[in-house]
Formats: structure tokens, sequence, C-alpha cells
């Protein structure tokens, strides 16, 4: 006989999933990648991803609006950081699945 797993309610899973979409796109993915390692401003995060400033800004929101991220002000600098710590999980789930370097 097996145990049986408590499932999480649907409206959590809803939220998750929403939280899943935002994450789901390889700029806002690679942004992450840079920001697990340290803190990062808009225009280095657009430069790596080779975007607009304006559009990693709105990548950078939406994420930040999911609570994936947050920033600090240092002057007139905004420095970008993880405020999810399940963020790394995610992410390495995913490098090992996807990294094309890796294993191949």
């Amino acid at each position: 006989m097996s145990k049986s797993r408590r499932l999480t309610n649907l409206e959590a899973l809803g939220q998750a999933a929403e939280c899943l979409r935002v994450l789901a796109h390889p700029h806002r993915l690679r942004m992450v990648q840079m920001l697990l390692q340290g803190d990062h401003t808009v225009t280095e995060l657009a430069e790596a991803c080779e975007l607009p400033t304006a559009m990693a800004s709105e990548h950078l929101r939406l994420m930040q609006r999911c609570g994936f991220l947050s920033s600090e002000k240092d002057g007139r600098k905004v420095y970008y950081h993880v405020a999810e710590p399940h963020l790394k999980h995610i992410l390495k789930c995913i490098e090992d699945r996807f990294d094309s370097a890796e294993g191949q």
C-alpha cells in the first residue's frame, strides 16, 4: 500500500503557474543565472542579453512583481538581486536538463 502525498491547493498552484510563466523566457532565465552569481545593474543585464535597456527593465519588473527579484539603489545605479531562494533550485534543474555543454 502506497502513502498518498498531500496535494497543493489549486489556488497556490495557480500562483505557481503564473510565476513560472513569467520565468519561462530565455532572457529572463539568463538574467536569473547572472543574478544568482551576484548583483547586477539593468545595463549589465541588458548587455548580456543583447537587449535594449528598456526591454531588460520590463523583464526585471515582471520578475520583481512575482517576488523573484528585488533591487537596491546605490547612488544613481540600481542593483538587482535574487529575492527568492528557490530560484537556484529551479535554475539548477533547467541547467542540468538543457545545458548543451554538459554531457553531450
